[in-house]
């Protein structure tokens, strides 16, 4: 997938989930700044209750999209079937993707009232997305193969030497240059060359450093992942199980949407 592409994708996420909830603070903005006991005189109240027609449907559709990006990833990252179907990278893009817009869409479902159960459940959920955003940061400082496949350290530094080898022999950097970031000097050398060549000089550079970066913390940030894993697998958990009763006992009650 090209940078533009990867980048357009990104942009339409981003831009579904801010749509998300602008659209439904419009829309039920006067009705969820009334209190808890007022809510029942308010127009849309019979829409926007978590029982009702929009509020209902809410919960029923954030819900089958976290379920999607949750399994979906799950699936691609743990079944030996499905290892060929795309960049995992793009998988955990995705699946961030689903479980943001999903937890927007549920949290609206509940009309910000908690309670109960319901209210573990909510939490869980806010846990969940909240680590989810930590282990991405985590997971990036992490270097991968194009696979998704840890990189081992004698990997790292073989790749820094072939850029530090690129950089002495086409443009006489010296790695010394990058770790010391001696600026003045680099902008001297790179104001006698072109424009295009002082923009891939700069880039290999700012790559060249956080890979530098990532090499001295590699052994904390793995330390980190599996430390990660403990609080973001149980609360996952705990959500999945509350979120099977809650659906169980609204269908045994009889609220199934238009259903």
């Amino acid at each position: 997938m090209s940078k533009f592409l990867h980048g357009l994708i990104i942009s339409f996420y981003v831009l579904v989930v801010s749509a998300a909830l602008i659209v439904l603070t419009y829309i039920g903005r006067t009705f969820y700044q009334l209190p808890i006991e007022e809510r029942f005189f308010h127009p849309n109240y019979e829409m926007l209750k978590p029982s009702g027609l929009i509020g209902h449907g809410l919960g029923i559709v954030g819900t089958t999209i976290i379920i999607i990006g949750l399994f979906g990833y799950m699936a691609r990252k743990r079944l030996k079937i499905f290892a060929d179907w795309g960049v995992l990278k793009y998988w955990l893009e995705l699946h961030i993707f689903l479980c943001t817009l999903g937890t927007v869409l549920v949290v609206f479902h509940t009309s910000f009232k908690f309670g109960g159960l319901i209210s573990v459940g909510f939490w869980s959920l806010i846990v969940v997305w909240v680590s989810g955003l930590v282990g991405r940061y985590i997971y990036l400082q992490i270097p991968r193969s194009i696979e998704g496949r840890i990189l081992s350290l004698n990997e790292l530094e073989q790749v820094k030497a072939n850029t530090e080898a690129q950089l002495m022999a086409k443009y006489k950097i010296h790695s010394s240059d990058i770790k010391s970031v001696k600026l003045t000097e680099l902008k001297k050398r790179i104001a006698n060359l072109s424009r295009r060549d002082a923009f891939k000089i700069r880039r290999i550079i700012h790559k060249q450093q956080i890979l530098n970066f990532r090499i001295r913390h590699l052994d904390r940030m793995k330390t980190l992942m599996n430390y990660w894993h403990f609080i973001h697998l149980p609360f996952a958990l705990i959500m999945l199980i509350i979120m099977v009763i809650h659906v169980g006992v609204a269908v045994f009650f009889g609220f199934v949407w238009i259903f």
